[in-house]
């Protein structure tokens, strides 16, 4: 990717600090909307912050746990971590979902482990900007252990760091420190200041 010069905010925000990587290229949004991808691993606050970064922009959202069949959510509720076999459909009715989206004009917030850079291939597409919710083993174990209701198992947490392939610089993205004690709307404000809006 060329000219990856991020945008800058015009003043210091104290959220700042919790975006420690941001590739969005000048004018990125020039021509398309934002379709903001809120990745990471199960229990990184995906959900919360992009429930939080969509009711503050007042665009679409979609949580990627909606788009698997019955079968992958057995699946993981009864312990066993998906395959790419099992991934691909799902990762092609969200893509689909995003592609509407892009049709449209319409910005969008969209949750998605894309733990690997092969799934996000699958969804990269204009104005696509990937927010990785960044955090160690035992951050995001320490997020998990309050939540309920959820199917993932805390056990399968290892599993999917151990196929963890972190964004690089040749993929439009933005990094988010979770491991710092601040709330939810403190890293979508965090969000939203790197995404220039």
């Amino acid at each position: 990717m060329t000219d990856t010069a991020a945008l800058n905010t015009t003043e210091p925000r104290a959220t700042d600090g919790l975006i420690s990587a941001n590739t969005i290229p000048e004018g990125y949004f020039d021509h398309t909307k934002p379709i903001a991808i809120i990745m990471g691993v199960c229990g990184c606050g995906k959900t919360t912050v992009a429930e939080h970064l969509a009711a503050e922009l007042g665009v679409k959202y979609a949580e990627a746990d909606d788009f698997h069949p019955k079968a992958n959510i057995e699946k993981m509720a009864s312990g066993h971590p998906l395959t790419d076999e099992d991934r691909w459909p799902w990762l092609d009715a969200l893509a689909a979902w995003i592609d509407r989206r892009v049709a449209a004009g319409e910005p969008a917030v969209v949750t998605c482990s894309a733990l690997k850079k092969v799934y996000r291939d699958k969804l990269r597409r204009p104005g696509v900007v990937f927010v990785y919710m960044k955090g160690t083993y035992d951050e995001v174990l320490a997020r998990m252990s309050h939540r309920q209701g959820h199917f993932m198992k805390t056990d399968m947490l290892r599993s999917q760091f151990d196929i963890l392939e972190e964004p690089g610089d040749d993929e439009v993205h933005v990094d988010v420190e979770i491991g710092h004690g601040t709330t939810p709307d403190q890293e979508a404000a965090a969000v939203i200041g790197a995404l220039g809006l």
